[in-house]
């Protein structure tokens, strides 16, 4: 049974730093790496994509988290992380891992939530200024 698990999450200062981890248990019959990627929503607004790295280990990130955010896998513990530094107010939200077998040809379509079939319940990340 596929599962998502998410850790890491903590309230902290503006311009600190957060790593969040998420534990995978996810069936692959080729043992090739699911599509994941971290999503994030705040409350009122929609979930929206952060990070996503494929199977082959290409990375992608949203402009509001590029150059702050590293999204990284350890295929072999089945864990998937997501480094944050130089956090801002605006980084405040719920943050979810997501997976899915294949990602999208069409990048943009790995940013929205519609396309994964797994999930994990959260984990909230509070930044303060």
């Amino acid at each position: 049974q596929e599962r998502l698990a998410e850790t890491g999450g903590d309230s902290v200062q503006a311009g600190g730093a957060l790593r969040l981890s998420c534990a995978a248990s996810l069936y692959s019959p080729t043992g090739r790496d699911y599509c994941m990627a971290w999503f994030r929503q705040a409350p009122g607004t929609e979930r929206r994509g952060v990070a996503v790295i494929d199977p082959d280990g290409k990375t992608t990130y949203a402009d509001s988290v590029k150059g702050r955010f590293i999204i990284s896998r350890d295929s072999a513990n089945k864990s998937l992380f997501l480094q944050m530094n130089n956090l801002l107010p605006e980084d405040t939200a719920m943050y979810y891992c997501a997976a899915e077998p294949v990602c999208p040809a069409l990048v943009d379509l790995s940013f929205d939530e519609k396309w994964y079939n797994f999930w994990g319940q959260g984990t909230q990340v509070t930044v303060s200024s």
